[in-house]
């Protein structure tokens, strides 16, 4: 299962692809545009959260790394995403969110979803 890391932070990007480069599993990809039809992971920054048409398909799947702002929460409410990560909580916590996110995935691909 592919995941798309969306992220304009390119230390913080490099590092969380180097934390998940430990699964053998799992095809990492960095992009400047997600592709929302893929049926694997996307992890975004507020940034590329803002460039997406609303409303975006499988927000199960996304995986948002924003600050503590309001509007920025308001936005990923509005988005329906459900898996939000810190900009300044350990890189461990994103590994999390998006193991999590693609369990998800795959029960869906499972359920026939």
């Amino acid at each position: 299962m592919m995941i798309q890391l969306a992220i304009d932070n390119v230390p913080y990007r490099t590092a969380l692809r180097e934390m998940l480069a430990g699964h053998v599993d799992l095809e990492v990809r960095c992009v400047e545009q997600p592709d929302m039809t893929d049926c694997g992971v996307v992890v975004l920054d507020v940034g590329h959260l803002n460039r997406l048409p609303l409303p975006i398909p499988h927000p199960e799947r996304v995986v948002l790394i924003a600050s503590k702002e309001p509007a920025q929460l308001s936005r990923a409410w509005e988005a329906g995403v459900n898996s939000v990560v810190y900009e300044k909580d350990p890189l461990s916590t994103a590994v999390l969110a998006i193991m999590s996110a693609r369990l998800r995935c795959g029960k869906q691909r499972h359920d026939g979803g």
